[in-house]
């Protein structure tokens, strides 16, 4: 719509997330009153481009005087300025937004002429326009495709004070005979457009605008999200709520996810600019989508491992774990398939978020004919928990690991070593124990600190 379009294009850019009631989301926010002064300022600037394209049309008619019956006629009226000092926003329950503008002034020149069967007289005039209030209010909705909706409900254009100047070629005295006339028609047109141009704009600009904005985003190949409106918005005396969907969806094959959002409950609070919140439904139906397109199922084959780790893919290295692997695949390269066992679900309460994923490692010897042949399958359990908060501006989070613990679900070659088993758990276990506590720390202070623990973590795994 561009820079040239109305205040209400600038308001509504920036009202983009929070709550409503209906249908439960799966992400929210809210806008209060001092999120919405950028928006203000920003659409201010839109009308003060805007107002002073108003047409004043050319007016004409007949004045008595102690001279008679006086003919006059104005005409070439133009807008040379129109300023908007002083303008509050604020929410307004039940309908949406409330602009009040407050001691605007404007500026119009134009030519005036009188004609009597004695004399006539013509030339210019300024007028100059003062304490101009413009309330205007706007209806926020939403409709059947979830975008958002806009109209200006109310509005009305009031007028303190007119002060005209004229000049003329001779006999200029006898403006007073239609002083009146010119402030009057001035101020009855300003009245009748400046609420035309407001609801105009609105509804041939703004709301078509509105419907081109997209409602689903791509994400990549596997998935895309849709964060189309719930519901109406819903506009409260301290803040403006709008309710998004926040799903995750598969782009091959779109349907509904298998549960529903739960309830989201969301802070009274208003003294931030703004307030976001995520459901756990967006990160539980992104798991959903990506475990059911396969794609949370990653293979690690030999050259993915570091030449100086004591543990390498291949079946010698295998054989003090199974010996039987060695003897039925001798000096054959192993890949490794990692993958989820169901989709991740993620838990969000007031103390953080949490998770418990079970981890599948199906271990495959690779044949000369690039064919694979089943090993074991090993599972790997542990709970995850994680808190995030703001500090000096930024946000920061706390992840906290529970212990790993690892199973022998399934053999093709024969039993395991019960304490090599015990041993790598143990290992997994000191490693995690280095490595969470410097992302942590990477989260706060950056790479440098953390540079060196993560190698600490990464010798542990890999000794023998």
């Amino acid at each position: 719509m561009g820079r040239g379009n109305t205040l209400w294009a600038a308001l509504l850019v920036c009202l983009s997330l929070a709550l409503v009631e209906g249908i439960n989301p799966g992400f929210v926010g809210r806008i209060t009153g001092k999120g919405l002064d950028y928006a203000r300022q920003e659409g201010i600037k839109v009308l003060q481009r805007e107002l002073p394209k108003i047409n004043l049309p050319d007016e004409s008619g007949t004045t008595r005087s102690f001279l008679g019956k006086v003919r006059y006629r104005i005409w070439s009226l133009k807008i040379q300025s129109f300023r908007l000092p002083s303008s509050t926003i604020a929410p307004l329950p039940g309908v949406g937004l409330k602009v009040s503008i407050n001691d605007a002034y404007a500026e119009v020149s134009g030519a005036w002429q009188w004609k009597h069967w004695l004399a006539q007289d013509k030339g210019l005039f300024n007028l100059k326009i003062e304490g101009i209030s413009i309330p205007v209010s706007l209806r926020l909705g939403s409709n059947s495709a979830g975008r958002l909706t806009a109209d200006t409900s109310e509005c009305s254009t009031r007028i303190s004070n007119v002060r005209v100047h004229i000049s003329g070629t001779w006999m200029s005295w006898l403006y007073n005979l239609f002083n009146g006339k010119i402030g009057s028609a001035v101020r009855r047109s300003l009245v009748d457009q400046v609420c035309k141009v407001i609801s105009r704009s609105a509804s041939s600009k703004l709301q078509p605008y509105l419907q081109t904005l997209p409602v689903t985003a791509k994400i990549d190949k596997v998935s895309g999200l849709d964060y189309s409106l719930v519901g109406p918005p819903i506009a409260t005396s301290n803040s403006v709520d709008l309710n998004l969907k926040g799903e995750f969806f598969s782009r091959a094959h779109r349907s509904a996810a298998p549960f529903s959002p739960p309830a989201l409950p969301f802070p009274g609070d208003h003294d931030r600019m703004l307030y976001f919140g995520i459901s756990s439904y967006l990160f539980n139906t992104a798991g959903y989508v990506y475990y059911q397109a396969g794609a949370l199922t990653y293979e690690i084959t030999d050259d993915m491992v570091p030449e100086d780790s004591a543990l390498l893919l291949n079946t010698s290295s295998f054989r003090s774990l199974i010996p039987q692997i060695e003897k039925s695949y001798p000096g054959m390269l192993m890949k490794l398939v990692v993958s989820t066992s169901s989709p991740p679900s993620l838990a969000i309460a007031p103390e953080g978020l949490s998770l418990a994923p079970t981890v599948a490692v199906q271990a495959f010897a690779i044949l000369p004919n690039s064919s694979v042949a089943p090993l074991f399958v090993l599972h790997v359990s542990t709970t995850i928990s994680a808190t995030a908060a703001i500090e000096s501006n930024k946000i920061v989070g706390s992840l906290k690991l529970g212990r790993l613990e690892l199973s022998l679900e399934h053999s093709d070659v024969g039993p395991f070593s019960g304490e090599w088993m015990e041993g790598m758990e143990e290992k997994m276990n000191r490693a995690a124990n280095v490595l969470v506590p410097q992302m942590n720390i990477y989260d706060r202070e950056g790479a440098a600190s953390a540079a060196g623990k993560t190698e600490e973590a990464a010798d542990m795994l890999g000794t023998s």
